[in-house]
C-alpha cells in the first residue's frame, strides 16, 4: 500500500457508511485507489483460491462516461414517469462524484474446478457471489479508512453490453455492482438504526 490508513479497521468499519452525495475533489491519488484495490484482490478470499473478482476502475471523464450511458440504457428501457422521479436524478447525482469501479465475477475461472469436482458446480456461483461481496466490502472500508466516501449501485444487467463494448469486457464476464466513489459532499440520506443485538447475536458455550 502507498500509505497507511487514517483509521484503524474498528473505525473504519463503523465509518464505512453509504454516501450518495459526492463531488469529485478528493484527496485520494488515482495511485492509492489502484492500490488499495490490488490489495483487495490480492488478500480477499474466493473459493478455493480460485480468484473469480474482476475490478474495472473508470475515474474522471470515464467516470462520467459511464454515468451518461447508465442515462441514456436506463431512459430507453424504463417508462418515462419513473424514469424522471427515480433514475434521472440519482443518475445525475452519481455522475458529480468523482469514478465508479465495476464489480466483476469471471465464471471461467471456476470451470475447471467444477470439473475436477462436479459435486460443487451448483455451489459455485453462490461462492463467487459471496467472494465478491467480500471483495466489495473490503475495497469500500478501505476507501472509507482515507476518508473516501462510497455507495453501490446495481444498473446491470441494463448497462452490460455497453460497458462490455466500451472498456473491452469479455462478456464472459457477469457484472455485479457498481461502487461510486467521491469526496463525501453531504451526510448519509437517513440516519441509521439498529435492531437490538439480542435478535442478532446467539452464542453458546460460552
Amino acid at each position: 500500500m502507498s500509505s497507511l490508513p487514517t483509521m484503524n479497521l474498528s473505525e473504519a468499519i463503523e465509518n464505512r457508511r453509504s454516501l450518495h452525495k459526492l463531488s469529485d475533489d478528493v484527496k485520494i491519488t488515482d495511485s492509492q485507489v489502484q492500490d488499495i484495490l490490488r490489495h483487495a484482490l490480492l488478500h480477499s478470499p474466493s473459493p478455493f483460491n480460485s480468484q473469480t473478482s474482476r475490478t474495472v476502475l473508470l475515474v474522471k471523464d470515464e467516470h462520467k462516461k459511464f454515468w451518461d450511458m447508465a442515462h441514456e440504457v436506463a431512459k430507453a428501457a424504463v417508462g418515462s414517469p419513473v424514469f424522471e422521479k427515480a433514475y434521472e436524478p440519482r443518475i445525475k447525482m452519481f455522475r458529480e462524484a468523482y469514478g465508479t469501479i465495476l464489480f466483476y465475477d469471471d465464471p471461467t475461472a471456476v470451470e475447471e474446478l467444477a470439473k475436477q469436482r462436479p459435486m460443487l458446480k451448483d455451489h459455485l456461483p453462490q461462492w463467487m457471489d459471496h467472494a465478491n461481496g467480500m471483495l466489495q466490502y473490503a475495497v469500500w472500508t478501505m476507501l472509507a479508512a482515507e476518508g473516501v466516501g462510497c455507495n453501490l449501485q446495481h444498473y446491470n444487467p441494463m448497462v452490460n453490453a455497453r460497458a462490455s463494448q466500451e472498456w473491452n469486457i469479455p462478456e464472459t464476464w457477469l457484472l455485479k455492482a457498481q461502487m461510486v466513489f467521491g469526496n463525501p459532499a453531504s451526510p448519509p440520506l437517513q440516519e441509521k438504526t439498529w435492531l437490538p443485538l439480542e435478535q442478532r447475536l446467539f452464542a453458546h458455550g460460552v
